[in-house]
C-alpha cells in the first residue's frame, strides 16, 4: 500500500470519507469485508460497545446482535492482546464455538486478520478485515498482512476518536419461563429434544415447542445460538 493511502484515512474529513477510505483501502488488500468497533473499556474486564463502522452485509448485520459478539472467540483475543492475529474455522473450533463460525461464514466471515489497539480515555480500537477465500499458506505473505493490518488500524484511530459516537442501545434480557430455562440447560450439555423431555418427564414435542418460544425471545435461529446468547446475557450459566 501507498503511504499516502494511511494519510487519507487519518486525514479523512468526515464519517462518509472515513468509511469509503476504510473500505477502499480493505478492497486494496484483496478484503471484501472491513470492520471497526470502538469499545470503552472499564473495571473488572468490563467493555462498552460505543460504535461501529464498516461495510458488514445488510443480511448478517439484521441476523446478529451485540450479545453475541461477547463470548466471540474473536473478539475476546482482541480484548485481551494487541497482537495482530489470523483467524478461520479451526480458530473457532479450538475456541468451542463452530457454531458462530458456522453462523458468519455464509455471510463472507470465512476467513480474516484481526487487531486491537489502546486508545486515549480507556478506548480500544478493534479492527478486522474479513473474505471468503482462504489466506495465504506463505508466512511472509501473512506477515505482511498483519504489517498492513497495523499500520491501518494506526491510522484509523485518530478518525475513530473522532467520528465514532457512543450508541444508547443496551439490550435487557427478554423473560424466559422455568421450564424454557430448564430446556435450555440441559440442551446447553448436548442433549437432543427427546433427551431432555425423557430428563425432564415431558414429550418430546413439549421440548420443541419451548425451544420454538425460547429462540423466537432471544431473536436467534438455533438451539445452539440459544444457547450461546442465553449464557452471554447471564440467563444461563457457562
Amino acid at each position: 500500500m501507498r503511504l499516502q493511502d494511511y494519510f487519507d484515512i487519518s486525514q479523512a474529513p468526515d464519517l462518509a470519507t472515513f468509511r469509503r477510505r476504510m473500505i477502499d483501502f480493505a478492497h486494496g488488500m484483496d478484503f471484501p469485508i472491513v470492520g471497526a468497533v470502538l469499545l470503552a473499556e472499564h473495571a473488572a474486564d468490563q467493555h462498552q460497545y460505543l460504535s461501529y463502522i464498516g461495510n458488514r452485509p445488510p443480511d448478517f448485520a439484521s441476523a446478529s446482535d451485540k450479545s453475541l459478539a461477547k463470548i466471540d472467540p474473536v473478539m475476546a483475543q482482541l480484548r485481551r492482546s494487541p497482537v495482530p492475529f489470523v483467524y478461520d474455522q479451526k480458530f473457532y473450533v479450538d475456541a468451542g464455538a463452530p457454531e458462530l463460525w458456522e453462523h458468519a461464514a455464509p455471510y463472507g466471515y470465512r476467513t480474516g486478520i484481526s487487531v486491537a489497539l489502546r486508545l486515549p480515555g480507556n478506548k480500544q480500537l478493534l479492527l478486522g478485515l474479513d473474505r471468503e477465500r482462504d489466506l495465504p499458506a506463505d508466512d511472509e505473505r501473512i506477515m505482511r498482512l498483519l504489517a498492513d493490518l497495523q499500520m491501518l488500524a494506526v491510522h484509523c484511530q485518530d478518525a475513530a476518536l473522532r467520528f465514532l459516537g457512543p450508541l444508547t442501545e443496551v439490550e435487557e434480557a427478554p423473560a424466559l419461563s422455568k421450564r424454557e430455562l430448564e430446556v435450555l440447560r440441559w440442551t446447553k450439555e448436548g442433549m437432543t429434544a427427546w433427551e431432555v423431555g425423557d430428563k425432564l418427564c415431558i414429550s418430546e414435542p413439549t421440548v420443541k415447542f419451548h425451544l420454538k418460544k425460547t429462540l423466537s425471545k432471544l431473536q436467534v435461529p438455533s438451539k445452539h445460538m440459544a444457547v450461546l446468547k442465553a449464557i452471554s446475557l447471564g440467563l444461563i450459566a457457562p
